[in-house]
């Protein structure tokens, strides 16, 4: 599938804007839709941002087919991304679009825009962060994608029931909502199975920044020896936990842990220098989250439950080779 780079929305706002194209079979009365669907998105180098875009690539192409269009937008970095998502929302607004897809990371900053959007009566899909309580908020169509909490608890409860009672969440994202709510379920994860937790904020300028984010684990892992488990909320953030780790040669006695996947994760938890991973289907929010946006704005459908989960599912060393296969194809 070839992207065309739309510098006109680049100039409007520091953001990557990719045109999707696809093709597909469908009547020529469908043709006649001509909507304009933008979904907004992580920055371009994020991994798990990829294959979430990939997910909507694959549903474009249903829409380029029937005469539609789909523009990916997203920020160059996330220091400012609650604003920064704001403005590309009404980027979006300004350039016609007539369904917006939009992760809800920070709502006090985004669903003024979301709202401007709803009161012109452009259907927004929340999905990935924000959950059902920024549909309520904004009067949003749906939200899709996992439940941040419960992913947590999830989490929590599996390390506690796995030898991890005191664990570290590395959270390179304050203030955004679905880290706050990960961090959150893991540490009430753990509380409800005889555990405990803390979160080791960082400055959201070290995300993706391994030497800043390894050098603050390491720190915080010999500051308490009590630690027994590292979770992160990003494959990034693992690879350099993981190398904190060993750096303070804590390896067989600190459990590592991470939301979403990578080779690297899959590879460690094959290896047993990682005891699990927590999947939400990247690839099937973009596909689900683009497809329901083009749906409702095409023909007036959605789905008949709200929200559709995506998530969560625990990824370890009982099905770790098959969850392999599906990274290999791009599609979790």
């Amino acid at each position: 599938m070839k992207f065309t780079r739309t510098a006109k929305l680049a100039s409007l706002l520091a953001v990557s804007a990719l045109s999707l194209a696809g093709a597909g079979v469908v009547s020529s009365a469908q043709a006649a839709g001509g909507e304009k669907v933008y979904v907004i998105g992580g920055m371009p180098s994020d991994p798990f941002w990829s294959v979430v875009k990939s997910g909507a690539e694959a549903a474009a192409n249903a829409v380029e087919a029937a005469g539609g269009t789909v523009t990916w937008l997203g920020p160059q970095n996330y220091d400012n991304l609650g604003p920064d998502a704001g403005k590309l929302v009404d980027t979006a607004v300004s350039n016609g679009a007539t369904a917006i897809v939009i992760a809800d990371w920070v709502p006090a900053a985004e669903n003024p825009a979301i709202k401007r959007a709803v009161a012109k009566k452009i259907p927004v899909v929340i999905y990935n962060a924000g959950g059902v309580a920024q549909v309520k908020a904004t009067g949003a169509l749906t939200y899709i994608g996992s439940d941040e909490g419960v992913a947590g608890k999830a989490g929590g409860a599996y390390f506690a029931t796995h030898g991890a009672k005191n664990v570290l969440c590395v959270n390179t994202g304050p203030g955004n909502a679905n880290y706050e709510s990960r961090c959150g379920g893991i540490i009430a994860g753990e509380k409800a199975n005889g555990g405990k937790g803390k979160q080791l904020p960082l400055p959201a300028s070290s995300f993706g920044n391994p030497t800043a984010v390894s050098n603050a684990v390491k720190a915080a892992l010999l500051k308490d020896k009590t630690i027994t488990g590292v979770v992160t909320l990003g494959v990034q953030d693992a690879d350099s936990s993981a190398a904190a780790i060993a750096a303070a040669g804590l390896t067989k006695k600190v459990k590592l842990a991470t939301f979403d996947m990578s080779t690297n994760t899959l590879n460690r938890i094959s290896a047993g220098t990682q005891l699990f991973a927590i999947d939400q289907q990247p690839w099937l929010q973009g596909y689900l989250a683009t497809s329901v946006a083009w749906q409702y704005a095409q023909y007036g459908i959605k789905p008949a439950t709200s929200p559709v989960l995506t998530g969560p599912a625990i990824v370890d060393k009982s099905n770790v080779a098959l969850v392999k296969t599906g990274v290999a194809g791009g599609v979790r």
